[in-house]
């Protein structure tokens, strides 16, 4: 199928509201935490609510033109990124051609501001083609030391610090930034998916989350007070090779079922205000209620809703 085949993602045109005249690129593309449903939901709120026109882009199987979370070498519509605002990154292990590959990068070294969700810290994964100018951004990189996630994001992927899909995730928000406006009326995180382990978040990462694990699957469930706290949520700068830094927000957190708390939708549309240095524009409760109905599937692999094309997410 072709590129500039607009089938292949959608854009929800922004309303209303502060962001109008600004444009968010949605990349989603993981195949267990249904990415491909999150961050259309995400998208939509951005642009009903906020005003954004947000552009959301899949893993698409090119013979069908079908959504496939499970193909990892395939994310039509990047171009998209040479008239974005800000990116929102929700990828996992993807190899993509280096045609594909290259918005992404020129994306990240131009000075604009990023989000990262969930396996975001673990985004490209380069098992084809080693050669390539981009595959120092492989998770396992020791030339550019963690590739794309450490580095640009602040860590990679280490191990699942929570028991992965026994133990789930209260978020805390760190006293010593409660005042940060990304922070600015959130409360009562909390989601199904684990907390990820983090050994040391790189260059001036500043936690604004901690991730607290609870014993069992239920927002009731007590604290595994045997498991330190990780963080969950946290903001940097990154300077690429161009000499131009941007805002980095990421959070570990980020599965479409996550995605059900309001305290963390809150969290990630005051963090676009935030990184497009909107932050006076924050409200003191910001919107985030669902555009149309919203029935995240659960997490797992081979778990994605089947024949789904990006016309059928449309407003």
């Amino acid at each position: 199928m072709k590129e500039k085949n607009e089938e292949l993602w959608v854009v929800y045109e922004g309303k209303e509201g502060p962001g109008k005249g600004r444009h968010i690129v949605f990349v989603s593309g993981d195949e267990e935490y249904r990415s491909e449903e999150g961050l259309p939901m995400l998208a939509k709120i951005m642009a009903v609510h906020h005003g954004f026109k947000c552009t959301a882009l899949f893993a698409i199987d090119p013979e069908t033109g079908i959504i496939d979370p499970v193909n990892q070498t395939n994310i039509p519509g990047l171009h998209h990124l040479e008239t974005a605002d800000m990116m929102v990154l929700s990828t996992r292990f993807r190899e993509l051609p280096d045609e594909q590959m290259r918005y992404i990068i020129d994306y990240t070294n131009s000075g604009k501001p990023i989000m990262g969700l969930r396996t975001a810290t673990h985004p490209f994964n380069y098992t084809r083609d080693k050669n390539s100018p981009y595959a120092k951004y492989d998770f396992r990189s020791q030339e550019f030391d963690g590739g794309y996630g450490r580095q640009v994001l602040g860590e990679t992927w280490v191990n699942h610090h929570g028991h992965h899909g026994r133990e789930s995730t209260r978020g805390v928000i760190n006293e010593e930034m409660k005042a940060h406006p990304i922070l600015k009326g959130v409360e009562d995180i909390w989601g199904p998916t684990d907390v990820y382990t983090i050994r040391e978040l790189t260059g001036d990462s500043k936690v604004l989350v901690f991730g607290q694990v609870l014993v069992g699957m239920e927002p009731t469930d007590k604290p595994n007070t045997a498991k330190p706290t990780m963080p969950l949520a946290w903001i940097k700068t990154y300077t690429g090779e161009k000499g131009l830094t941007s805002r980095i927000f990421c959070t570990t957190m980020g599965a479409s079922v996550d995605l059900k708390s309001d305290g963390l939708r809150r969290l990630l549309v005051n963090a676009c205000y935030w990184c497009m240095g909107m932050e006076a524009q924050i409200p003191d409760k910001s919107k985030v209620d669902y555009v149309g109905e919203y029935n995240p599937t659960y997490f797992g692999f081979g778990a994605h809703k089947k024949n789904v094309r990006p016309s059928d997410l449309r407003l």
